[in-house]
Parts: structure tokens; C-alpha cells; sequence
């Protein structure tokens, strides 16, 4: 959550920072704000909500000399979304912007506090900035201040600090949530928290490690690691295309990045299927040896994916798999044994909770794999083995193109696993590489059902609460149904596996309790189809998505007949995507930027 920038050169530093926050919005929209130091005079602008409040405001500032300056997005952890509470934050000649949480900040605080220091905001961040400079009068040296104030932090960070005592300087500081230094042939600087807010500006990126911090000037880049020795940058090349973070003529990301779904699918399945074996070059095939028990670590869509996993592994690859919470199981004392292949899921691959678990896990000397979209993320670092998704930029907070991916990817890797172990014969696996190939086709959207999905959205904007339903496979699909619709609609709904519906939520069965029911036709239909029934006779309404029609159905969304039901997991995960697209759409709400998230969970 939150985003950074940060810029040491001779350009226009206001429009880099709007730019890059720009790019960076999705990761956080309460507020934003930049600092600049320019002929040893900071000016700073903040605003809440939106950027383009922000660019109002910065609209008669005029950057075009050497400058340094900082800027952030703000998604809230500590106080409410207000100018105050927003990012940078001030001391008397120092600002400072951060991503993160500083756990200790209120005995920080507090010992400041006696000392004299006034706080402005009721946020963790401005403990630094106020630290930093009890640090400095004492030091009289702004690095070793720096130094000593990042060594007094607990928590997870990604700090920018400018002071007027080091005027051509910018203080950094990495650890445990993301960051990076780009440069051009201008010897310019460029900090932020992902690589998109770089690209055009600059060729090459260094991917700050956990404990790392240091300064920037125009002529070096200085690095210290946690023991306090001085590391070497690792350059690498950074993407030039920017195209895929356009919308494309869409109302929205998310509405785009459901249509590219078929695209991004053919991305994830090249070169890695063969006529009856998938093929994986990035792992070795040593990872999987002695290994008896999967465990799959994720949290929100990426955890529905997992889950969809469990039920592809254990299929077929007859190997017992479990599925958690990663905030949970990193407070729990959990059973690790060396036996057990550890997969997390990450759509960034710098989920905070997610990336805790894996620490864990590769203390417990652990198998580790990350399924990511993201090279040279944290995870994809830490991790024995990664598989990239190959979904590009995702932008809408709601995650669509990220779960398709991880899925099929999931899919791939059962089949992969069951070639090594022998669970299938070569028979089966060409099946269901056959499937895999149809799968792009499968979740192409077409102008009839998309209208439909539209026509029908006006039936289901109000109502005290949705039931997303599906056994098997579909019951983590239907979870995901149900979290799309409440992260950008605001409307109550849960997913449940169907057989679960007389075990107590039928109970709130009635006409204003709308249930979208997954039917599939080569999976337990009729077992599914008596469970609807079930709620239809409650007069609950029901929405059923199905290729064959359900004469107890409100409604009725067809979907193409399939010969498998894997192909239908696919064509209906579309539906329910554009479903709480158009129900949020008519609900005036902003699909892409919903209240109280962000896209990147970089803090607990």
C-alpha cells in the first residue's frame, strides 16, 4: 500500500513526481503529496483524496532548475485521510515520506513528545522525520542521524528523507516493503515503490534487499547493509512498454484487464506446453523430489487461487495439499515439516503477510516456490523457485487478469508435477493440455453476453445480501465471485460451497437475498442443481450461470457449452468478474480505485 517517488536532477521535478504518483495511485488514493528542494528552499503541496487535487493545487508551481524531491500516495493505516495526516511529513528542515508501518512509533513518540517535539499528524511516519533530527543535532552529521534513526525503526518501511543539511541528497531506507533506484545516461536519480512510475525515464533499476539503506547524490549511490558494510548496486534492465497501463477506450482498468484475460492466458501458457507434458524451464525438477505434502500460503484473490489449486493437486497428483491464510499461519505454530513443498501466491510478490510465511518457511529449511507476476520482487528473490503469471500491469485494486493467471499457471503445475510422479498417464495429461489450449478462447468476452451482464445488473442493487455457490473447483470460485462484488459494489456478499446451504445460511433465504448459483454441466450438476432448489423453494431469487437452463431460475446467464468443466470454470469466472462490474458501474462507484483498499498489501 501507499506509493513512492523520488527524483535528484535538472528536470522538471514537479511534473516527475505527479507522474510517477500518477502511475502509482492505484497503491494508495486518501491523499497525496511532494517536497521539493530547490536554491535551499522546500516548497510542499498536499491534498486529499484524488492526485488531480494535487495537480489543482501544484497547477502555478514551476520546477526547472536542479531540485530534489519526494512524493507519496497515501492508502490510511495510521489517521484518517486529512492534509495533516498526509504524506510528506515535516520537521524543521527535513521532510520525509514512507511506506509501511513503524510498530514502535507511540514510544518514539512519546519520548519526543518530552522532550519538546510537537507532532502535526496522528500518523506512524512523522516519528521519523522528528527522530532524524533529534538524531542530527546530536550527531551533526546527517548520514550517521540517518543511520542511527533507521536502526531505531521496528517495523516494516520504505523511507525517502531530504534535508536542508544535505541539499543535493536523498536518504533511503528498505525493509519489508519495496523500493527502487533507476538511472538514465543524464546521471539522474529516480526512486519509487514499483518499476512502472521509471519506465521512459529510465534504463536500469537496483531492487533495494530488506535492510538496505543509504543516500543518493547526483554523482553516487551509496548502499549499507544491515551490518553496516557498504554493498554494490545489481543494475537491471528495465521494461520500455508502458502501452498495457493505458485504458484502451475502457470505462475502466478492471474492465480492460477482463478483456485482455485471453490474451494474458496465451502469455502464461507459451512455450510451456508440449502434446502430453507441461514444461517448465525455470524449475528444476529436483525441487519436487522427496516431497509428500504441499502447502500453499496466500492471502485474498490469491488465496482463492490457492485453493483452486488444492483441488488440481490433489486430483492429480495424488499428493496431500493444504491451503492457509498467510496472516494466520504466521502466528501460528505450525508444523513444518521437510517433506513439504511451500508455494506462495502473489500478485506483487510483496504481500506483507504472504512474504512473512515464506521467511518462515526457508528458516524451516523448507522447499520454497512462489507463483508471481512480478520479476524481482521480494518473493521472487527469496523463494528456491518462481513461475511468473505473465498477467502485465494489473491496475483495477480488484484483481481479475492476476487470479486467471495463477489459476492456469496452477493447473499447468498439477500437470507438470503429475508427469513427474507418474499420477496420470500420458493419455490423461494430453486431455488436459488440450484443455489448457482452449482456454484463451474460453474467456473472450462477446458483445451478447456482456450486454446481457449489463441489462441484468439493474435486478441486483439492492436486497440485503448475495450467496455466491459452487461445489468443487467452483466453491473457490465462488468465493472470488463474491469478494469482486464486495471490494467495488459495497454490497454484503459471501461465498459458500452449495451442500453448505442447509447447515445454516438458508436460514436468511427470502426474495431480497440474491444467489448466484455456478451449475456446471460436467461437475456435480445435479447434486449443485438440488441445493438451488433448495433456496429457490425459500423464494430466495435466484441468478444461475450454467450452459444448460434452470427452469427455477429468476435469471439465467448461458454460458457456451464446454467439454469439460474446467473450460467452464473459466467461462463463468468471466461472468461473475462482469457482473460486479456492472453492478458497481450502476452504483456510481469508482471500479478501479474502491474505498478503503489498495492494490499492493505491503503492511499487516
Amino acid at each position: 500500500m501507499c506509493g513512492i517517488v523520488g527524483y535528484i536532477g535538472n528536470k522538471n521535478s514537479k511534473e516527475i513526481l505527479l507522474e510517477g504518483l500518477k502511475e502509482l495511485e492505484y497503491r494508495g488514493y486518501d491523499s497525496a503529496g511532494i517536497a521539493v528542494l530547490q536554491n535551499g528552499k522546500f516548497d510542499n503541496f498536499k491534498a486529499v483524496g484524488k492526485l488531480i487535487n494535487l495537480e489543482e493545487k501544484t497547477k502555478n508551481f514551476i520546477t526547472d532548475k536542479f531540485s530534489v524531491g519526494i512524493g507519496h500516495t497515501r492508502w490510511a493505516t495510521h489517521g484518517k485521510p486529512t492534509e495533516l495526516n498526509a504524506h510528506p511529513h515535516v520537521g524543521e528542515s527535513s521532510y520525509v515520506v514512507h511506506n509501511g508501518i513503524i510498530e514502535n512509533y507511540a514510544t518514539l513518540k512519546k519520548e519526543l513528545q518530552e522532550i519538546g517535539v510537537n507532532f502535526l499528524s496522528q500518523t506512524d511516519t512523522e516519528v521519523i522525520v522528528h527522530q532524524f533530527e533529534k538524531n542530527l543535532r546530536e550527531l551533526q552529521n546527517a548520514f550517521q542521524a540517518f543511520e542511527k534513526t533507521v536502526s531505531e525503526l521496528q517495523g516494516a518501511y520504505a523511507i525517502l528523507l531530504v534535508t536542508k543539511d544535505e541539499p543535493e541528497r536523498i536518504f533511503f531506507a528498505k525493509h519489508g516493503s519495496p523500493m527502487l533506484v533507476g538511472i538514465n545516461e543524464e546521471n539522474e536519480k529516480y526512486f519509487a515503490s514499483s518499476d512502472t512510475p521509471l519506465i521512459g525515464h529510465c534504463k536500469e533499476v537496483n531492487y533495494f534487499e530488506d535492510g538496505e539503506y543509504g543516500y543518493v547524490t547526483p554523482q553516487e549511490i551509496k548502499i549499507y547493509g544491515k551490518d553496516t558494510k557498504k554493498r554494490k548496486t545489481h543494475f537491471t534492465k528495465l521494461s520500455t512498454n508502458k502501452l498495457s497501463s493505458q485504458k484502451d477506450g475502457y470505462r475502466f482498468f478492471m474492465e480492460k484487464e477482463i478483456y485482455e484475460q485471453s490474451t494474458v492466458i496465451a502469455d502464461t501458457l507459451l512455450g510451456r506446453l508440449g502434446v502430453d507434458e507441461v514444461v517448465f524451464d525455470e524449475l528444476d525438477t529436483s525441487l519436487f523430489n522427496g516431497i509428500n505434502e504441499i502447502k500453499l500460503c496466500a492471502c485474498g484473490t490469491s488465496y482463492h487461487a490457492a485453493l483452486c489449486a488444492s483441488y488440481m493437486f490433489e486430483r492429480y497428483t495424488k499428493i496431500k495439499t493444504s491451503v492457509e491464510v498467510a496472516s494466520e499461519f504466521r502466528y501460528r505454530s505450525p508444523i513444518m515439516t521437510k517433506d513439504t513443498l511451500f508455494v506462495v501466491i502473489s500478485q506483487s510478490g510483496e504481500t506483507a503477510d504472504t512474504l512473512e510465511t515464506l521467511k518462515m518457511a526457508k528458516e524451516a529449511d523448507l522447499k520454497t516456490l512462489v507463483i508471481c507476476n512480478v520479476d524481482n520482487s521480494s518473493m521472487v528473490r527469496l523463494a528456491d523457485a518462481s513461475i511468473l503469471t505473465r498477467a502485465g500491469v494489473e491496475k483495477g485494486v480488484a484483481s481479475t487478469k492476476a487470479f486467471a493467471t495463477q489459476v492456469s499457471v496452477f493447473w499447468m503445475l498439477s500437470l507438470y508435477i503429475a508427469g513427474l510422479r507418474s499420477s496420470m498417464s500420458k493419455e490423461d495429461i494430453a486431455y488436459q493440455i488440450s484443455l489448457l489450449r482452449e482456454v484463451p478462447a474460453s474467456v473472450k468476452v462477446t458483445d451478447t453476453t456482456h450486454e446481457r451482464i449489463k441489462r441484468l445488473s439493474k435486478r441486483y442493487l439492492h436486497g440485503h445480501g448475495f450467496f455466491f455457490i459452487g461445489r468443487d473447483i467452483f466453491y473457490p470460485l465462488a468465493l472470488e465471485g463474491a469478494l469482486k462484488l464486495k471490494e467495488i459494489s459495497y454490497l454484503h456478499a459471501e461465498g459458500y460451497p452449495s451442500g453448505e446451504m442447509k447447515h445454516g445460511p438458508i436460514a436468511l433465504a427470502d426474495p431480497e437475498l440474491f444467489t448466484i448459483a455456478l451449475l456446471p454441466q460436467h461437475l456435480l450438476y445435479e447434486k449443485a442443481k438440488s441445493n438451488v432448489e433448495e433456496l429457490s423453494a425459500r423464494d430466495s431469487t435466484i441468478c444461475a450461470i450454467s450452459a444448460l437452463e434452470f427452469d427455477k431460475a429468476d435469471d439465467f446467464i448461458a454460458i457456451n457449452e464446454c467439454r469439460d468443466y474446467m473450460l467452464e470454470f473459466f467461462e463463468m469466472m468471466v461472468v461473475v468478474q462482469l457482473l460486479s462490474l456492472e453492478i458497481s458501474i450502476r452504483l456510481g462507484n469508482d471500479v478501479d480505485m474502491p474505498r478503503n483498499l489498495a492494490k499492493s498489501v505491503t503492511v499487516e
